[in-house]
């Protein structure tokens, strides 16, 4: 067993010794690369998402000098026509990027990782000589062996995040390795790389054009194997005895085409093992970067965030993104990052992006208070004075900040005439998650109330349950909540429950306001 040249399978062995959910698909999926122009794959998906298992359940696999039958006889990739075809047949070349840079200095990488691959092929096969560049070496043992090479980089990217003044030169080395369709095909019977970020643009082109990229934005086949599923976490939920609409609630959001729903594994896995639920995001260091990100001073980026921390889904143009932390032209570049990031979650279909659940939230919560920004901080100072005022039933104040965030705001927002007024209200409450959960449209008496903001345990705040009407009143709204015993669902709550009826007249008289806002206690 080598340390970059045929790892073996304890690295996988010990992630089966755990909670183990089977991605082992993935393998059949790559087989299926292998012998054709798709041999070259890209997966990127943000950090804790399972990149390193998928890297290490394949080197466990292909790795010729281990017999791993063992480890996946109880796992659906033995259920694929391939599985025997490709099982133990291959050199494995393993790259951890993000292990490399951090043992030695950046400057050193590539030459470190050109050596010391080339010194275990000769070690391992003495009748291999070293030849003038490292694929050269590689083509002779080919050669010699008469076998070809899988090589599989886990966190590819992490010299570009990290050290963007190697950028250039790690470019050069992976262009080397793959250079050509000709030369590829001579050493590589597959690659698989795998990273946060897609690869990186030069120009208007990519420097590695032979690789097929899977992304956040279109994970294509390989959508399954991002994180868990639905139907995953609702599994180790049952045998968990735990609570799957609250796992769904804080890590879900996330949604792709023929796959549905999709879960960050990290947070799920944690949520079960310490029987609670909360936000583990912070444990990632890529939740560092987030306030510096919203905090760019591109035009309408500001109002953006806001609208996505109300719960408003925003339009998105992804085209043109350079793959990298450094390069944004605008607004769109600082959102597309995000997605790649996972701190938003992108809809295929509608071109739109949201805060993905209850755990990215509370980290652009905690983002936005951090930031030295004077349009968001008079945001937040806005929206902790209407909690104050709806909570001291100052309906005068209340109407008075709702038609100010409706005039602001119309614009970017939905144009049905409830919708509309419903995302002003999410705007206009954008700081609710200090110490409220938001619900829409909650089952509730006889009907489905429209906003309604439950306090957080360590909170002893009133329950909000807001109803909204358009050209009629704001108490008709009031009439409509007791009428439909709304507040029945919350009586065993504990808490205070404040009914909030706010109308919008559009056709009000010059003078007169067009918001009105009635609060009462029940």
């Amino acid at each position: 067993m080598g340390m970059y040249l045929n790892p073996g399978n304890s690295g996988f062995a010990r992630i089966i010794n755990s909670d183990y959910v089977d991605k082992t698909g993935l393998i059949g999926v790559i087989n299926g690369t292998i012998g054709t122009t798709k041999n070259l794959t890209c997966i990127s998906r943000p950090r804790r998402f399972g990149k390193s298992y998928a890297a290490q359940m394949l080197c466990a696999y292909y790795d010729k000098t281990c017999d791993s039958h063992e480890l996946f006889d109880k796992y659906e990739i033995v259920g694929d026509p391939s599985y025997e075809e490709h099982t133990g047949k291959y050199d494995v070349i393993y790259l951890d990027m993000t292990n490399l840079l951090g043992n030695r200095k950046a400057e050193e990488l590539i030459p470190f990782i050109a050596e010391s691959v080339t010194d275990e092929i000769v070690m391992n096969y003495p009748g291999v000589e070293k030849g003038k560049t490292f694929d050269q070496t590689l083509i002779k043992c080919v050669e010699h062996t008469g076998n070809k090479f899988i090589i599989i980089i886990d966190e590819w990217d992490a010299p570009i995040r990290e050290t963007p003044r190697i950028e250039e030169d790690y470019l050069k080395f992976l262009r080397m390795l793959f250079k050509s369709s000709g030369t590829t095909s001579k050493i590589f019977a597959a690659a698989y790389m795998t990273g946060i970020l897609p690869i990186k643009k030069d120009g208007s082109q990519s420097p590695l054009s032979d690789f097929r990229e899977y992304t956040m934005i279109k994970p294509r086949q390989y959508g399954k194997y991002v994180g868990f599923t639905e139907e995953e976490v609702r599994s180790m939920c049952d045998q968990h005895d735990i609570s799957f609409s609250a796992m769904k609630q804080w890590y879900d959001g996330y949604d792709f085409k023929e796959v549905g729903a999709v879960y960050n594994p990290n947070s799920v896995m944690l949520a079960i093992e310490n029987d609670d639920f909360d936000s583990y995001w912070t444990e990632s260091s890529a939740a560092e970067g987030l306030m510096k990100f919203i905090s760019k001073p591109y035009n309408g980026l500001v109002k953006t965030i806001a609208e996505l921390i109300g719960g408003v889904d925003v339009k998105v143009n992804t085209k043109g993104f350079a793959n990298d932390l450094v390069t944004f032209r605008g607004k769109d570049d600082v959102l597309t990052l995000m997605i790649h990031l996972g701190y938003l979650a992108y809809d295929s279909e509608t071109g739109t992006v949201h805060i993905p659940n209850e755990e990215i939230k509370l980290e652009f919560q905690k983002a936005i208070r951090a930031v030295d920004h004077e349009a968001t901080s008079r945001r937040l100072e806005e929206s902790d004075q209407l909690f104050l005022d709806t909570i001291h039933r100052n309906e005068e104040a209340v109407a008075a900040q709702i038609e100010k965030i409706h005039r602001e705001e119309t614009a970017p927002l939905h144009y049905n005439k409830k919708d509309s007024l419903r995302s002003v209200i999410k705007l206009a409450y954008y700081t609710y998650r200090d110490n409220y959960l938001q619900w829409e449209e909650l089952p509730a008496g006889e009907g489905y109330a429209d906003v309604v903001y439950l306090p957080k345990p360590d909170s002893d705040w009133p329950v909000l349950v807001v109803e909204l009407k358009w050209n009629k009143s704001a108490e008709g709204a009031i009439e409509q909540i007791l009428k439909k015993h709304y507040p029945d669902i919350l009586n065993g709550y504990g808490r205070e429950i404040l009914l909030v009826g706010i109308n919008y007249d559009k056709d009000a008289p010059a003078g007169e306001k067009k918001h009105q806002c009635r609060i009462v206690s029940v």
